[in-house]
């Protein structure tokens, strides 16, 4: 393929990321750019050139080896979330743009160790940045088929580097505030992991199903080839310990490497994420994976050894005619590289500005310039540093290339990274770590690794003949570099590890010892070790004592923060802590709040000397400080006591609220059912007495209208009878005064007894009653009580259905440890207004018949208490549309 047109597809891929990158800056809140997923899949910046060539490399000379650098990931996931919502929590509460900012804050914001931080990384990084131009380089020139330039400015790799350069300078640096999470990047880096992983897969597939008839047609092939033990199989003891030590390496790798902490901690918007990151990123590892080793596999059966094992990927398809396919792994691996070089080159641009320039130097500039040119000017220091961090690592690249292969550069940058753990992990846990014993083991620890990993290489790169290696320094066989006091049995970088561990952990451990950290080191040691403890008392936690006026501290922060931004800042502080605006003064509240305004933009080391330049700070004794800390402790108890009993007391308040609520109904209830009762036993009583008294003045009336009198007054009597039974009902049932004699009895006898009960009533009005087969179920129930609330509901159906053709259904159904009773009827039905109200006393809906139906209206209240006291329940079916239907569920079990 031609080389212009390659990198016609390189500027065109740019440009749709890019895009890409500004729609998502665009709709940062929207739920495609904003979720869980996003966030796990940007944690795939760790699969770089690494993963995508190298991986393959290292299974086709080293077998199984290469799945080192992603078990340590794996098993690292479950204390990697515990410790990351740590981290983040930390992070987001003073504004922490990078690991060296996090490091420098847990030693009290100390510049120096900033600096070495940063140069650790930078030092780590840059052969990582070049490795990934490498591997670009190198698969350009082979997608090409030409050789490497001799020169510059016809070497298409520096113009890569140079495009890519443009690419974070414009992406990356939109903000000063570098602790901002730029919605567009992650979105982009996610995007870019997802095509990396969907293009290796499908190379996979090809190379496995079209190439070869399976996994297990490639084994049984390779595994005739001589030497075969040797890739699948640890061939001794030594190699099963470098596994071992390879897994640690890798798991401080993911949290350290400063790309995984941009990406992990500065660009979290929510601990939440965590959690399906703790799935999702072990899943990708794992498919990522699962290729491999057949990749290596069928690259040693086609290709001639002089291939780079590397580039398998890329070979397999070129080897047999497929362009396209070529051009795919190309792209995948370019995915790889734009995504781990633009993280990592913003990343280590925050680093140098606010750790190394601003605060050595630059800080005074910035403190004598308007907020719009601070602005700029920590813009271009970051776009500047990307410049020099990218060309540079072209030159790395363009000097070392032949000497290292992907995988071992990847494993140097793990192993100078690795020497900031000692300093990150203790530190978390233990306030005790000093920022002199930080600086300690992080020297010691990356001097060793000098010694024995890098100057090895450098002198056999710049020294003939030297006897470095084969005799050690002076001869002194115990200091041989690669054999370190006589441990010869481990790889180069195995063994540079684990000495450079051993040196770093143990000056950290004593000089943290032998030399206490000052008070402000002790104070930050306990906001970040106890930060989960803390909590909103993070200001109030902050030692510090002197004179400060907010007048100068306003002016500091407005350098670098603008004016708008400044006094929005303060007024939610001033909220926050119920505090007068016009205060004068400022306490140590303020002191920190501001500090980590500025953490930010300038970084925790340049925050601290910024605002110590306005403000007039006393020291104070380390017995001061852990007193006033146990004072914050207490006032955390305190403060988390009056919460619980405010709490308490909401509680208790609307419990009584409700009670009273309750209390008012039940009051109006009563009333209402007294007027009820009054009335419905003023209705009959006056109808006895009007006709008593006619009976009584009526001497000459004829018999039969006597008569007729007379049975009104029994009627009516009855009638009185039956309401003042119904109401005694009522009120034994409602007050729970009412003991119900349960028995054992069988449904279908009772059944029975309520059909037979209205069969005169139904004959009379011409209706039928259909009661459709109910099961020989023996229950406990008091018996006249259900007989009462079954011919309740049949009287009811009675009076509504059609004369002549009404139609009365009863159906029973046995549910496991229920029975589900309905009574159906062909009536008008019951309105949907009325449904939630017919079970209340003395209601009788309103769209019934022209004639009003003879009843007290206490029926269905009476049967609905009945049924609850046997813990069952009735409803209407509201779905029911034919008539009405009545639903009763009564449990088997139980007495």
């Amino acid at each position: 393929m031609p080389s212009y047109a390659i990198i016609l597809v390189i500027v065109g891929y740019l440009s749709l990321l890019f895009a890409i990158g500004i729609w998502a800056d665009r709709r940062s809140k929207s739920k495609w750019v904003h979720n869980p997923w996003v966030y796990a899949l940007s944690l795939a910046v760790y699969c770089s050139a690494w993963t995508y060539y190298g991986s393959v490399g290292i299974a086709a000379t080293s077998g199984v080896s290469f799945l080192t650098t992603y078990l340590g990931p794996v098993i690292a996931l479950p204390l990697w979330i515990l410790i990351l919502k740590r981290v983040v929590l930390i992070s987001k509460q003073y504004q922490v743009a990078s690991i060296a900012d996090f490091i420098s804050l847990r030693y009290g914001n100390n510049r120096s160790i900033g600096a070495i931080v940063t140069i650790i990384c930078v030092v780590a990084v840059l052969p990582y940045i070049a490795l990934q131009l490498k591997a670009v380089s190198e698969t350009f020139d082979i997608l090409s088929d030409s050789s490497k330039s001799t020169s510059i400015f016809t070497d298409s790799t520096f113009y890569i580097a140079v495009l890519l350069a443009v690419f974070v300078a414009l992406f990356g640096t939109q903000t000063t505030d570098a602790s901002r999470r730029r919605s567009g990047l992650v979105f982009t880096v996610a995007v870019e992991s997802l095509l990396k992983l969907v293009f290796f897969l499908i190379i996979g597939i090809y190379i496995t199903f079209y190439l070869f008839d399976g996994t297990t047609d490639i084994y049984e092939q390779v595994s005739a080839l001589d030497g075969f033990e040797n890739l699948a199989t640890f061939s001794n003891m030594e190699a099963s310990i470098n596994w071992y030590f390879m897994i640690a390496l890798s798991f401080f790798a993911i949290f350290l490497l400063p790309r995984q902490f941009q990406v992990s901690v500065v660009e979290n918007t929510s601990t939440n994420h965590l959690k399906k990151a703790s799935w999702v990123f072990p899943l990708y590892l794992l498919l990522f994976n699962v290729f491999v080793i057949f990749i290596a596999w069928a690259g040693k059966l086609l290709l001639s050894g002089d291939v780079n094992p590397d580039y398998y990927t890329l070979h397999l398809p070129l080897e047999h005619g497929h362009q396209l396919l070529g051009l795919m792994v190309f792209l995948g691996g370019l995915s790889s590289v734009i995504s781990m070089v633009v993280v990592s080159a913003l990343a280590l641009s925050t680093m140098i500005s606010n750790n190394l320039i601003i605060p050595y130097g630059f800080l005074k500039v910035l403190n004598k310039s308007n907020p719009s040119s601070n602005a700029r000017n920590i813009k271009n220091i970051r776009r500047v540093s990307i410049f020099i961090l990218i060309i540079g690592a072209y030159f790395f690249y363009v000097n070392f290339n032949i000497q290292l292969s992907l995988f071992s550069i990847g494993l140097i940058a793990f192993v100078i990274i690795a020497q900031l753990a000692p300093a990150f992990f203790i530190g978390l846990f233990w306030n005790r770590g000093s920022a002199a014993a930080a600086k300690m083991g992080i020297l010691a620890g990356s001097s060793v690794t000098f010694y024995t990993l890098a100057l090895p290489f450098i002198n056999e790169v710049f020294v003939e003949g030297s006897t470095l290696v084969s005799n050690g320094p002076f001869d002194i066989v115990l200091l041989k570099p690669y054999e370190l006091f006589g441990l010869d049995f481990m790889p180069p970088v195995t063994h540079a590890f684990f000495w450079s561990m051993v040196f770093n952990v143990m000056f950290y451990l004593i000089f943290s010892v032998i030399k206490k950290g000052n008070y402000r080191e002790r104070n930050y040691a306990e906001l970040v070790v106890n930060a989960s403890s803390y909590g909103d008392l993070q200001e109030n936690a902050f030692v510090w004592r002197g004179e400060a006026y907010v007048s100068e501290i306003r002016k500091a922060l407005t350098r670098f923060l603008g004016e708008k931004r400044t006094a929005r800042a303060l007024d939610i502080f001033y909220r926050k802590y119920d505090l007068n605006p016009q205060e004068e003064k400022a306490d140590a509240r303020l002191v920190n709040f501001s500090e980590k305004l500025l953490t930010g933009s300038i970084g925790a080391a340049s925050a601290k000397l910024m605002i110590s330049s306005v403000v007039k700070e006393q020291p104070v004794t380390l017995p001061e400080v852990l007193k006033i800390l146990e004072e914050s402790k207490e006032t955390i108890t305190a403060n988390k006591q009056l919460q619980q009993q405010s709490h308490d007391l909401k509680r208790l308040t609307n419990n009584l609220q409700e009670a009273n609520e309750a209390l008012v109904e039940k009051d109006r209830q009563k009333d209402e059912f007294l007027d009820t009762v009054a009335h419905e036993l003023k209705t009959p009583t006056a109808s006895i007495r009007a006709a008593s008294e006619i009976l009584a003045d009526a001497d000459d009336m004829p018999k039969e209208l006597k008569q007729k009198f007379l049975n009104n007054i029994v009627n009516d009597a009855d009638r009185l009878a039956v309401l003042i039974t119904n109401i005694l009902d009522l009120e034994k049932l409602s007050s729970g005064r009412e003991i119900m004699d349960k028995r054992e009895h069988l449904l279908k006898n009772t059944v029975t007894k309520a059909v037979d009960g209205i069969y005169q009533l139904a004959l009379k009005k011409g209706v039928q009653i259909e009661v459709n087969e109910v099961e020989n179920i023996s229950m406990f129930y008091d018996e006249d009580r259900i007989l009462q609330v079954f011919t309740n509901l049949l009287s009811n159906s009675i009076k509504f259905v059609p004369e002549g053709s009404g139609l009365i259904t009863i159906n029973t159904r046995h549910n496991s440890d229920k029975v589900i009773m309905s009574f159906e009827d062909n009536g008008k039905g019951i309105p949907p207004e009325d449904m939630q109200y017919i079970f209340e006393k003395f209601y009788q809906s309103n769209d019934q018949n022209v004639k009003k139906p003879i009843g007290s209206g206490m029926g269905l209240a009476i049967s609905r208490h009945i049924i609850e006291s046997h813990n069952g329940t009735i409803n209407v079916d509201p779905d029911f549309k034919r008539g009405a239907r009545f639903i009763v569920e009564l449990k088997t079990a139980g007495k």
